[in-house]
């Protein structure tokens, strides 16, 4: 698709960044790495991302953007009790506000160091949580603002923001990488890798899609 230009990932080590790792080494002349440190309830998928940007031989790139933590309460930069479902009429307290937009700020502007207008990330309005900086208006919305701020052309590329979790476990599968992904990713809200706890909401999401792709593929 763009085999002549590199791009720079938003990287967690989680199975939908992972994927999208993949997706665009798949995609692109070279790729980037970029994950960050937000005061996170675990700090174990930092680890767990730079094992699998070594694994798939690409650079590394750890950013602090711990000021985040300091914004907002939420569950997962606190230790309050993280919600199981969806509050009605309300967000989930995993939702951290602002997150993504910052993130993909931050990513503009080292992918400009770079010499790089592509930007990768895994957010998906398929299947996710309720969080309003999933949502395709969201992306295409701060896509315009980074590059009218910056005096630049830089695509965010979501190649899960159509796919619920059933079709990106089918993803990974393509890509080759679904051992990976199913082994080496940590997704899971409470830091357990692979399949994780199997309580939290990410985790449900996760294996819900698994089971049902597993059962479509035979």
């Amino acid at each position: 698709m763009y085999k002549n230009e590199p791009a720079l990932v938003l990287f967690s080590g989680g199975q939908d960044s992972t994927t999208c790792l993949y997706w665009a080494l798949k995609h692109f002349s070279s790729v980037r790495t970029l994950c960050f440190t937000y005061g996170q309830r675990h700090s174990k998928e930092v680890d767990v991302a730079r094992a699998i940007a070594e694994e798939a031989n690409v650079p590394f790139q750890l950013l602090d953007a711990s000021i985040i933590s300091q914004l907002s309460v939420n569950s997962l930069t606190s230790d309050i009790v993280m919600d199981e479902e969806k509050p009605e009429d309300s967000y989930p307290n995993t939702f951290v506000p602002g997150r993504n937009l910052l993130f993909l700020t931050f990513a503009a502007v080292i992918a400009r160091s770079h010499g790089i207008r592509h930007i990768v990330t895994g957010v998906s309005e398929a299947d996710y949580s309720g969080y309003p900086d999933c949502r395709d208006t969201f992306i295409l919305s701060a896509n315009a603002s980074i590059n009218l701020a910056m005096d630049e052309h830089f695509q965010i590329h979501t190649p899960l923001m159509w796919r619920d979790k059933t079709a990106v476990w089918q993803l990974a599968d393509e890509l080759g990488v679904f051992d990976i992904v199913r082994n080496e990713t940590l997704t899971c809200y409470n830091g357990i890798i692979a399949d994780g706890c199997g309580h939290c909401p990410s985790c449900k999401l996760r294996k819900q899609g698994l089971d049902n792709y597993l059962k479509i593929k035979g």
